[in-house]
């Protein structure tokens, strides 16, 4: 049994709270409202088999790093209760499952679920070479509702704006809430040549970014509800969601660090359930279905 919880701490399991909504909203936003189970099944499928290869893969390029650093030591490679070959093999089963369940839901995912994998590994790297490992942190989950779009539609199509809207919603606010967590790291960056913004521009700076990259988040949210004609359940979460994200802003200061994981587990794992719920229930009022 602690084996078991070894594996589902390796690849974040709960942490599917992140992207898995978004792709949902993805999802209900190119059906108009719920698609068909089977679709609905395979989107949560490949959303799962895309985080479990995505994380198991940053667990092993960085399990040198980790070993190394104070607050991940403890870690499930570093520490030995997981082999480095156990969680190959791991990222390998899921990569080929997300190409393969992409496919089963139309030729253009399958095809897209490629390159989408390179993005999804590749982020593991950038931090070695770029600040903007942040940003790409967030192009990697900003991907769940564009590919939830062609998964129900099988092409872009021209009323693409909401889902666009929507992935610049993802990407920046997953960028901002990663800026908060990488503060815990600032100094152990510095140190170990990794690039991240707290370490080049300091904690302060760091958090008045992820401020201003969270603005946008709000207004591109506003802008999926404006050009998608959404109603006041979208209105309503979109608020209540907004507020969340100043909580988390006041809850962290740049030197007071101990609420970090209040702001990035809890409240922002909220985010998405609150704003998928608001979406799929104006769409239930549209469609007469409440």
């Amino acid at each position: 049994m602690s084996t078991l919880r070894d594996w589902f701490s390796l690849v974040r399991f709960s942490h599917s709270v992140f992207a898995l909504p978004f792709a949902l909203c993805g999802a209900w936003l190119a059906a108009g409202g719920p698609p068909g189970w089977r679709t609905a099944l395979l989107i949560v499928a490949c959303a799962v088999a895309a985080r479990t290869a995505a994380m198991g893969f940053n667990r092993l390029v960085d399990r040198s790093i980790d070993a190394q650093n104070p607050r991940t030591k403890g870690r499930e490679i570093p520490s030995g209760r997981l082999r480095s070959s156990a969680v190959r093999a791991l990222v390998l089963f899921a990569s080929v499952a997300f190409v393969a369940l992409a496919f089963a839901l139309n030729t253009l995912a399958g095809w897209l679920a490629l390159p989408v994998l390179f993005v999804l590994l590749g982020y593991s790297y950038v931090k070695r070479f770029s600040s903007a490992a942040h940003l790409v942190l967030g192009l990697a989950l900003a991907i769940a509702p564009l590919g939830a779009w062609v998964a129900v539609r099988g092409a872009i199509g021209a009323d693409v704006a909401p889902v666009l809207w929507l992935a610049l919603a993802v990407m920046t606010w997953v960028a901002g809430f990663d800026l908060i967590y990488a503060c815990q790291d600032a100094e152990f960056d510095r140190k170990a040549g990794l690039f991240s913004i707290p370490a080049r521009l300091g904690i302060a700076n760091a958090l008045r970014i992820s401020s201003a990259l969270h603005v946008v988040t709000v207004v591109a949210l506003v802008l999926v509800g404006t050009s998608a004609g959404l109603g006041w359940p979208w209105w309503t979460a979109l608020a209540i969601c907004s507020g969340l994200l100043v909580w988390q802003h006041r809850l962290v200061k740049p030197d007071d660090l101990s609420r970090v994981d209040l702001a990035f587990f809890t409240l922002n794992g909220w985010v998405g359930v609150g704003l998928f719920v608001g979406l799929a229930l104006d769409r239930a009022l549209e469609r007469g279905g409440i």
